[in-house]
């Protein structure tokens, strides 16, 4: 699949086909956060989807949460549930086109749903939008799969990926995961350079 583009997310959400929403906030991203994080901290859920983390953080007083998405109907699920969640912090733009910086930046099922062919652009971006000192954390998939959305890899490959722009502190197994992932993740927190 070479063309997903904001089209094409939007349909998935137009057509709800949306199988990657776990319908609630992972318990692993959200501990690491309110373990780790201050609550004025600036934080990006990029490819937040429905937002089921942006929510939880809001909720609990990270006041501070930005969500990216191209889908607008994903946004908007996300404002039917939270009507208080400022609008102006869901972003409906293209990742590569932001330009804001951030403390830290989850990754749950971005990266994986981004050509492989854009992944050096990825870190590369990442690097960009963080602060000095910023964190990116999260899961990538430790699977082989060349057809996608989602894309897999290796913690080889992401060592390869990241180690010049982030000190890499963690990059193991996830012992947490949800059941249909269990053992087919690896938890991460890569500092920027």
């Amino acid at each position: 699949m070479s063309n997903l583009n904001a089209a094409y997310w939007q349909n998935r959400y137009a057509q709800n086909d949306f199988s990657w929403d776990i319908g609630y906030a992972n318990k692993v991203l959200t501990d690491y956060v309110e373990q780790n994080v201050v609550k004025n901290a600036h934080i990006l859920i990029p490819g937040a989807g429905s937002g089921h983390e942006v929510e939880y953080l809001w909720n609990k007083g990270y006041t501070h949460v930005y969500a990216l998405d191209y889908a607008t109907d994903a946004k908007a699920l996300l404002l039917s549930r939270v009507s208080n969640f400022p609008e102006d912090k869901y972003l409906t733009c293209d990742f590569f086109e932001l330009n804001q910086r951030f403390d830290l930046i989850i990754e749950q099922t971005f990266f994986c749903a981004l050509n492989p062919a854009l992944r050096p652009q990825y870190v590369d971006h990442m690097h960009r939008l963080l602060n000095k000192e910023g964190v990116l954390f999260g899961l990538l998939f430790d699977i082989d799969k060349n057809d996608g959305p989602p894309y897999g890899g290796n913690a080889d490959e992401y060592v390869g990926l990241f180690q010049n722009k982030f000190e890499l502190n963690v990059l193991q197994k996830c012992l947490e995961s949800i059941a249909p992932r269990l053992g087919r993740e690896l938890i991460f927190e890569f500092k920027k350079k």
